[in-house]
């Protein structure tokens, strides 16, 4: 403003939460004051736009609720709040902040996370997929994160049921403020956390403990599934003392029965993908792949994508 400049704020939306994914009209009416102004661009990848725009209906609803989004989030009383929210509880994101940056990286920097990794998710089968445009790793074998795209990052623990990239360490920066009724009433006040909790809240519904600890199960390294799995039911606790009610997405009865009714269907796809995992994880190296088995992996991972959907 003061130099006369005039910003577009430009976000690029993938379909899971790692990747920008989650309710855009939230997320829009959740930025800082003046971040939008009237102006919003984005750029979506496949999924969302077979998603939001493969139906005309759906379409224009999307339309409308992202132009309502960006006129309600410029507006001087929503850009009030926002900017005295923020200041309110500055102190209880930056203690969110330190904690979850620290159990993140505990996990990820963990001497041989990434073959791990590799292991415990059907990544390395991912890449044999006939979709997208670059491959599933910049390297010849998956030895560090750095070797890993965003994608197949994201994508292989949707689909061993785990959703890691859309709420590991959540759980444990909400433990770290550990004051019920004031995170109650930052949540209410703050759209922020509000929509990250929201968000956090869907992506775990969306999870399956049970599932997952087989598919951790097919590492060699109890302490990193451990972690795992005790991050998510800290998590899970947190985001339902947070929110309220007895369970994920209590306060958000229509998206919580589309999980529940596609989750059954959802759950025999992963059971079936899991034998197939199991089978080619078995195999002696140096001897050849079954391809019915890898042919198995392969659809079960289509199926489970569009159950899930937020995926990648």
């Amino acid at each position: 403003q003061r130099e006369g400049l005039e910003l577009t704020l430009f976000h690029g939306r993938g379909g899971a939460l790692g990747r920008g994914g989650g309710p855009a009209n939230s997320a829009i009416v959740a930025q800082p004051p003046h971040s939008v102004d009237g102006r919003f661009k984005l750029t979506e990848q496949g999924e969302v736009i077979f998603a939001r725009y493969g139906d005309p209906a759906i379409a224009m609803r999307h339309i409308d609720q992202v132009a309502a989004a960006i006129l309600l989030a410029s507006a001087p009383s929503n850009e009030e709040r926002n900017r005295e929210a923020a200041e309110k509880y500055a102190d209880v994101a930056g203690a969110m902040d330190v904690a979850s940056r620290e159990r993140f990286f505990s996990l990820v920097r963990a001497p041989g996370f990434a073959p791990w990794f590799a292991r415990v998710t059907p990544m390395e089968e991912i890449g044999l997929l006939a979709l997208g445009s670059r491959p599933a790793r910049r390297g010849l074998s998956v030895e560090s994160l750095e070797d890993l795209r965003a994608i197949p990052w994201v994508f292989a623990w949707t689909q061993a049921r785990i959703n890691l990239a859309g709420w590991f360490g959540l759980g444990t920066a909400l433990e770290a403020v550990g004051d019920d009724a004031l995170l109650q009433r930052a949540y209410t006040e703050w759209p922020l956390l509000r929509t990250l909790i929201d968000n956090v809240a869907m992506s775990l519904a969306k999870a399956d403990d049970r599932i997952a600890r087989h598919y951790l199960e097919l590492g060699d390294r109890d302490d990193l599934a451990a972690l795992v799995r005790d991050e998510m039911r800290l998590t899970r606790d947190w985001v339902i003392r947070v929110t309220g009610g007895t369970e994920l997405l209590a306060n958000k009865p229509v998206l919580q029965r589309a999980v529940k009714m596609r989750s059954p269907y959802v759950d025999a796809l992963s059971l079936l993908q899991l034998r197939a995992l199991r089978a080619l994880r078995d195999t002696p190296e140096g001897a050849p792949v079954d391809p019915e088995q890898q042919r198995l992996l392969l659809l079960s991972v289509s199926g489970v994508a569009a159950g899930l959907q937020n995926t990648g």
